[in-house]
């Protein structure tokens, strides 16, 4: 039997193929918002511990401005990500959205981190090596004032707890990678303020270099966290095997059998699926369709149906839930 002798198998009209392909997260404009004021406080503090540095020659405080420069870096390199994602969001060039940008920008500042984390460590073994003299009263201040601006910060950037709600594993990756950043800039801060207590209260000058040390291995933990997220990400491997396998389970609730299945990421929140479905007695596209209906997190289906006479039938759906 051909698809002109089977009515409910034929293509639906081309207009219901056009349909929204905005594949942003949930908390997308809140979290561009927030990262935006994030980065405006990063820089204001960059031009003060700049400032204070050229005023006073403290090189302590010219060096903690250019570790606040770093997090302006990163922090841009995010709200950029945030502002082009959302002005091309219906750019037809992007043939699944914009979504992704957000994870370009992960891995962007993923890298920056596992740099920051192998300068740490370099410099630190360096004064092991070279013990160098602290001014602990000096560096005291300058450690707590870092940290309390980071930890502002860290609170300002904490993810939307609509994701959780949703069931939503993926999140934000932009915002977790700025997050992240932040949240290892505070546990060096920590460790940098209890390097400079000890090294204060029994003058151990070992203590600075090796607080660095762990600091630097801390920070390339994170950094590898985030590196294997985005990357799996921008690689499109599967996110979720239980999410891929109800859509399995239900694509094949008729006793259909699902030839060939793919399920990536296009941004936070939305999964694209394609699927190959053999079944001796073909439906129509719809109530394919009609079986991932809500399913958190499916925002775009591609099924193609083929029946025992080889007919198929090609149909691309969008099912935003």
């Amino acid at each position: 039997m051909t698809i002109a002798e089977r009515p409910d198998l034929r293509p639906e009209p081309l207009d219901s193929f056009r349909q929204d392909r905005t594949y942003l997260g949930a908390d997308h404009r809140r979290n561009e918002r927030r990262t935006w004021l994030v980065t405006a406080i990063c820089a204001a503090m960059l031009v003060v511990l700049v400032a204070g540095g050229a005023v006073t020659g403290s090189l302590a405080l010219m060096a903690a401005g250019l570790h606040m420069a770093a997090h302006v870096i990163a922090l841009l390199v995010a709200a950029g990500a945030y502002a082009l994602a959302r002005r091309h969001a219906g750019n037809p060039a992007f043939s699944f959205g914009t979504g992704k940008l957000g994870y370009l920008a992960g891995f962007a500042n993923a890298v920056v981190l596992a740099a920051t984390a192998v300068i740490i460590a370099v410099e630190s073994l360096e004064r092991i090596l070279n013990p160098h003299i602290v001014d602990y009263h000096g560096a005291l201040p300058i450690a707590v004032g870092s940290l309390a601006v980071t930890l502002v910060c860290i609170w300002l950037l904490r993810p939307s707890h609509s994701h959780a709600a949703r069931n939503d594993p993926d999140g934000d990756l932009n915002l977790s990678a700025v997050h992240l950043h932040l949240t290892a800039d505070a546990a060096v801060s920590v460790l940098a303020v209890a390097a400079v207590l000890v090294g204060q209260q029994l003058d151990w000058r070992f203590a600075d270099p090796l607080a660095g040390l762990l600091a630097a291995g801390l920070v390339a933990q994170f950094a590898l966290k985030l590196l294997r997220r985005a990357g799996a990400a921008l690689l499109d491997i599967n996110p979720s095997p239980e999410l891929t396998a109800e859509v399995r389970a239900r694509l094949a609730a008729g006793g259909e059998q699902v030839i060939d299945l793919h399920l990536w990421r296009l941004g936070p929140g939305h999964h694209a699926v394609i699927a190959v479905l053999a079944a001796d007695h073909p439906q129509p596209a719809e109530a394919y369709r009609a079986r991932l209906a809500g399913l958190a997190g499916i925002s775009h289906v591609t099924v193609e149906v083929r029946g025992s006479d080889h007919a198929h039938d090609c149909d691309h759906a969008h099912a935003h839930g």
